[in-house]
């Protein structure tokens, strides 16, 4: 039991140390990435395993993204390793990544504290992961409603969607385009030219 407890104890210690709110953006700083900022793109959303919240637009202030839908317990789970990859990649030329958990193809694990685990433990994950949500149907969020009218809904788990910094998507990937290969690199360094 004191295993079970220390686990625990040390997962939310990391998550909270991880996933700690960034330092205090000025009223003027977050009005002005607002006023920029794609209308989708203007919304909050709640931290994976954590009580913070972060404004997509204060996120990404004016830079491109990749937004992907995540699940802990699918066969492309391991693709965590390649997306964090690719953030450490392409962090400093201005690629912003965000996870979106969700349990739409019942693969989500039972609780945030596993799936957060699985992320930040397991495979190191330090971009942007947020708690489990819907990506897909009438009841997806308003991010994944706007990228399914420019492109497609996530048909599974791990659909990636490059965004220009105007919200325009400049590629969407499925789950099979793994974000280590070439066709998905090519594309990334073409949205940051």
């Amino acid at each position: 039991m004191k295993t079970v407890n220390a686990v625990a104890t040390f997962v939310s210690l990391i998550a909270v140390l991880h996933l700690s709110p960034a330092p205090q953006v000025s009223a003027v700083a977050t009005a002005s990435a607002a006023g920029s900022c794609p209308a989708f793109l203007n919304q909050e959303y709640r931290k994976l395993h954590s009580s913070d919240s972060v404004n997509l637009c204060t996120l990404v202030a004016g830079k491109p993204m990749l937004i992907v839908n995540t699940a802990s317990h699918c066969g492309f789970t391991p693709q965590f390793k390649g997306l964090e990859e690719a953030y450490e990649k392409y962090k400093a030329r201005g690629l912003v990544v965000v996870g979106f958990s969700s349990d739409d193809f019942n693969q989500e694990a039972k609780d945030e504290a596993e799936a957060a685990t699985m992320c930040f433990i397991n495979y190191g994950v330090k971009f942007t992961m947020l708690a489990p949500q819907h990506v897909k149907g009438p009841e997806a969020n308003t991010v994944f409603k706007e990228l399914a009218r420019q492109t497609q809904e996530p048909q599974w788990n791990f659909n990636k969607y490059l965004v220009a910094a105007d919200g325009t998507v400049a590629q969407y990937f499925d789950s099979r385009v793994a974000p280590d290969s070439r066709q998905f690199n090519e594309a990334v360094e073409k949205l940051l030219k």
